[in-house]
């Protein structure tokens, strides 16, 4: 899979949220605004997690129509990835 700019952005934004989770610790900030960053920070992995897999999911779906095959067994592992991250 090649992963696009957006995803890496997606990637580097989390990285820079938690470096302020840390930074809010390293200053004793109020646990619940700690805890609503990280909050945050796991509904972008969500849905990072979401979008690298959708587009995966059609890369290889139109891979297996290509070559003439069922197309049923990558929609499964993509459901089982999806669930797994959970």
């Amino acid at each position: 899979m090649i992963y696009d700019d957006d995803v890496k952005r997606r990637l580097k934004r989390m990285e820079g949220q938690m470096r302020g989770v840390l930074n809010m610790m390293e200053e004793g900030k109020n646990c619940k605004d700690v805890v609503s960053q990280l909050s945050a920070i796991r509904s972008a992995s969500d849905k990072a997690i979401a979008y690298i897999v959708a587009v995966n999911l059609e890369q290889c779906i139109l891979e297996q129509k290509d070559a003439g095959k069922d197309t049923s067994q990558v929609v499964k592992e993509a459901m089982e990835l999806l669930v797994k991250s959970r």
